[in-house]
């Protein structure tokens, strides 16, 4: 049937109301644009298409938007069909309503760290890829598929993770999800289920994980630590706890790589108590003045969550990140996760798997390495030139740096940044509450401000710096 509802060019819902049909389109026409839900310049369907619609006559439609273009609210032109008039009245504030204030304006530079730069997304690459992904996608792509993930991400993630971070990554054993958080809150799920009542976490982190595992009912003693990373060799010593939570390529935010002898301690901890690690990944591909620091999960792949994203990489927007789990959790993993709760969605996988397995990843990585590096090397420069009895730790590695400062001066200092537009903040704000005080510092990230606000960002610092 050509002229069936379903075939119809555009939806418009109407409620006639009041005793004559033709009245009653008018004053639900009249209320659409009234309050907006018609916009100006908005092409309305055909007095035919409409008629059908509702199941009126054809004249009665075509008399009441005759009526509306005579009254203004409608225009009409031969070509250009119906449209809801420019000058149309819009919607007015309820009675009473508060007058919207101007909006408070932000910083000017953004030097918080944690974040890649959202600017230098690679759209040309990712669109060619989705083109491709979308083109080769088998139809049962668009079901509800494996809550594992779509089969041909895990598998390039495997091989992409052995060759790149030194994972043990089989297909079957990975799980993709919408973040790090997301696979945080699946793994308090799972401790929990194990009847895990502590995970120990390092002293320097963010409250949001350690709040996360709280809400799982999990409580979150602090390590020791000191220069070498977190003192896992006193994981033995905390006799409740049955996971940790580590940071070891690139310690979030103090920027050490954990000493290998504390690898192998959390990992002979894990082994002799049947202790799970977490080991967070946020940054693991970029490295400037050494080698890479593998993963600690190849050295225990039966005892060692290895959680990825591709939140640094590329942008956390994606919401892709991925788990790689000992098989004895790969089922409990997905029972957390639940048939409801899949989340990523389909296309976004087969488009990262299209542009990891093209080549465009490992390119776009190695180019951001070097604009990252490049602007590390200006901070580490304009603070020399500038601000030399400030010390700058953590710069090996990742996408921030960490300033030390005078004792007692970090919280006049972050006030002085926020004075010259910028915002950043100090070390104790990752701090745990059970953590000693035991530092002065800035935690700087380098990779949000987008190029034409660089020189502007290190300007604005170097002026609120003691």
């Amino acid at each position: 049937m050509t002229d069936s509802w379903a075939t119809f060019r555009a939806d418009l819902h109407l409620e006639l109301r009041g005793s004559g049909l033709r009245t009653g389109l008018m004053d639900a026409l009249r209320e659409a644009v009234r309050t907006g839900r018609l916009a100006p310049g908005i092409r309305l369907p055909s007095s035919r298409s409409l008629a059908a619609d509702l199941g009126i006559a054809r004249n009665t439609v075509a008399d009441a938007y005759a009526e509306l273009v005579a009254e203004g609210w409608l225009t009409a032109q031969q070509g250009s069909g119906t449209r809801v008039a420019r000058r149309a009245a819009a919607r007015r504030p309820a009675a009473g309503a508060a007058r919207a204030r101007p909006a408070r304006r932000g910083p000017q530079y953004n030097l918080r760290a944690g974040h890649p730069d959202l600017a230098a997304f690679p759209r040309a690459e990712w669109l060619k890829a989705a083109r491709r992904a979308l083109t080769a996608a088998p139809h049962e792509a668009f079901g509800y598929g494996d809550p594992r993930g779509r089969v041909e991400l895990r598998t390039v993630l495997a091989d992409y993770l052995a060759r790149a971070r030194g994972v043990y990554a089989d297909p079957e054993r990975i799980v993709i999800c919408s973040g790090f958080v997301h696979g945080l809150r699946l793994m308090g799920k799972v401790l929990r289920g194990r009847r895990v009542r502590e995970v120990a976490v390092e002293s320097y982190g963010l409250d949001e994980h350690w709040n996360l595992l709280a809400e799982a009912g999990l409580r979150t003693p602090a390590l020791p630590f000191d220069e070498l990373g977190s003192h896992t060799g006193e994981l033995g010593d905390l006799r409740g706890v049955g996971a940790v939570l580590l940071t070891p390529a690139h310690q979030f935010p103090v920027g050490v790589a954990l000493h290998p002898d504390r690898r192998a301690a959390a990992v002979d901890w894990a082994r002799g108590s049947g202790g799970v690690i977490l080991e967070d990944d946020y940054d693991g591909e970029f490295r400037y003045d050494r080698q890479p620091v593998g993963a600690l999960q190849g050295l225990d792949p039966d005892r060692v969550v290895y959680l990825g994203t591709a939140s640094k990489s590329l942008a956390p927007g994606l919401r892709l990140a991925w788990m790689v789990l000992p098989e004895e959790l790969v089922e409990p993993a997905l029972a957390a996760k639940g048939s409801s709760d899949w989340v990523s969605s389909a296309l976004d996988q087969l488009t990262l798997a299209e542009f990891i397995a093209s080549g465009a990843y490992d390119r776009h990585v190695r180019g951001m390495r070097l604009r990252y590096r490049r602007r590390r090397d200006q901070l580490v420069a304009a603070l020399a030139e500038r601000a030399p009895d400030i010390r700058v730790s953590g710069i090996a590695a990742g996408l921030h740096a960490v300033l030390e400062l005078p004792s007692g001066t970090e919280h006049a200092v972050v006030q002085a940044a926020a004075w010259h537009g910028l915002a950043v903040e100090g070390v104790s704000r990752y701090r745990h509450k059970e953590a000693p005080r035991a530092r002065d510092a800035l935690v700087v990230g380098y990779g949000t401000p987008p190029d034409s606000a660089w020189s502007g960002a290190l300007d604005a610092l170097c002026r609120a710096l003691p």
